[in-house]
């Protein structure tokens, strides 16, 4: 008997000892990040975004293409099929590629898709949250099209600085022209002109026609990006606030304008509170920023059954005054407070007390090359290798760029062609300082990497 109880209590204990394990294996187990797989075919078709039929770049037929709608750490995978006459690049706008950076879809990183076959881009939304976009980098294909959102949300265990919305909705606004993209092309490759005046502007692929619904007294996260050419914009709501909440991924100071300058490539997101009663419509505004004439296109933010609809005057925005605009940029702060993603801990709130390693001056200037009206960066007008230079950096492949050949700051005499590359040291904090000496905006895409406006 009492060898029987041993036994028992031996028998107990063992398979206790095995629950434990089970449970200790169960909790020691970490899921892999979730996947989101995407095929996409990219091909043309004909669109009517101002009313005359024109030849269109489309994503699974849509125009703009689909909207990709994913959470922070999430891996992304997207096959694009293009059956396009040419070759065509995706640019993943904001995508901080880091390990994977040769998928960013850039001349230089990535070689592009040829027609009748396919690419397939893998990344990691790594530490992100925001408001992205995606769009085609090369032969002006974006003045025809193939662009879409990419909006990432934080995860359910992160907590955001600012109520929950209630809804959310992604408006894609940019210039337009009537005119075909290759005879733009055909333009540019004459080099005795530059992109004329757009014909106007779309929200959403929509010249005065999109409609936004919400609730009376529910508040709404509005995701604005330009995926313009060339032209920058001013965005405003009739008869409501604009409580920005995002810029480029990071959370910041929740201040409320009548209107936000979004500049080109340039991703915002604000709160809208629905509080004006429910017995109208009102007007969304896009107009440009620093152009003569003064291109304008409006939406609708409809209220759930509102019998009236929008009426003037639209609300007015700035015009031609660009210290406007930087004044308002100014006025733009990080919120440190917030879980934002962060990939490194030092922004510009360190700046002054982080050891500068260098300082490096980029002049953009604009002159004619062999005939050709081209920019250049410090006197160099980048010329695109025929080898992607991440493949001749990785395989140690001579001759395809110059390493540090690159002058810093203003240089005299005329631009020449070439492929320079800047150095860098790992862990260094680089100052770049940019400087226009043209007569209107520029728009830098600084790319796969943490930067921060300090001044």
């Amino acid at each position: 008997m009492r060898q029987t109880e041993a036994a028992g209590s031996d028998r107990q204990f063992f398979l206790g000892t095995i629950l434990v394990i089970i449970c200790l294996s169960v909790f020691s187990v970490k899921a892999e990040d979730a996947y989101r797989y995407y095929t996409w075919t990219v091909t043309n078709g004909t669109i009517y975004p101002l009313g005359v039929p024109q030849q269109g770049i489309l994503i699974n037929g849509q125009f703009p293409g689909p909207t990709i709608e994913c959470v922070t750490n999430e891996n992304i995978v997207v096959n694009v099929i293009n059956k396009l006459d040419e070759p065509f690049l995706i640019t993943w706008n904001g995508i901080k590629q880091r390990r994977t950076s040769w998928q960013d879809g850039l001349l230089g990183t990535n070689c592009p898709i040829p027609p009748n076959t396919n690419w397939t881009y893998k990344f990691q939304a790594k530490d992100q949250i925001g408001t992205f976009s995606y769009f085609p980098s090369t032969k002006l294909h974006r003045a025809a099209g193939g662009f879409g959102g990419f909006n990432i949300a934080q995860r359910s265990v992160i907590s955001i600085p600012y109520p929950k919305p209630d809804g959310e909705f992604t408006l894609l606004v940019g210039d337009w022209y009537k005119t075909d993209h290759k005879v733009l092309r055909r333009m540019l490759d004459l080099g005795n002109t530059s992109l004329p005046l757009p014909d106007g502007l779309l929200i959403n692929g929509i010249s005065n026609g999109s409609v936004f619904t919400g609730e009376p007294g529910k508040s709404y996260k509005f995701r604005v990006t330009n995926v313009g050419i060339e032209t920058s914009i001013n965005f405003r709501i009739q008869g409501h606030a604009l409580k920005l909440i995002e810029v480029e991924g990071s959370h910041t100071l929740q201040d409320t304008y009548q209107s936000l300058d979004v500049h080109v490539g340039q991703s915002v997101a604000v709160l809208v509170t629905l509080n004006n009663g429910p017995s109208k419509d009102y007007f969304i505004v896009a107009s440009t920023r620093f152009t003569k004439p003064i291109l304008t296109t409006t939406a609708y933010l409809r209220y759930a059954g509102s019998t009236a609809q929008a009426s003037g005057p639209l609300p007015t925005g700035p015009t031609y005054h660009i210290h406007w605009s930087m004044k308002q940029a100014r006025t733009i702060r990080l919120n440190l407070t917030a879980n934002a993603a962060r990939p490194n801990p030092q922004g510009s709130f360190h700046y002054g007390t982080i050891k500068i390693s260098r300082s490096i001056v980029l002049v953009n200037t604009q002159a004619k090359i062999n005939g050709k009206l081209r920019y250049a960066v410090n006197g160099i007008s980048y010329l695109d290798p025929a080898t992607p230079l991440k493949l001749a950096d990785w395989f140690n492949i001579s001759g395809v760029f110059s390493l540090n050949t690159i002058k810093y700051g203003q240089t005299s005499g005329l631009p020449t062609l070439g492929t320079p590359v800047i150095g860098t040291t790992f862990h260094d904090f680089i100052e770049i300082v940019f400087q226009n000496t043209e007569t209107k905006i520029q728009s830098w895409h600084l790319d796969g990497y943490s930067f921060y406006v300090v001044g």
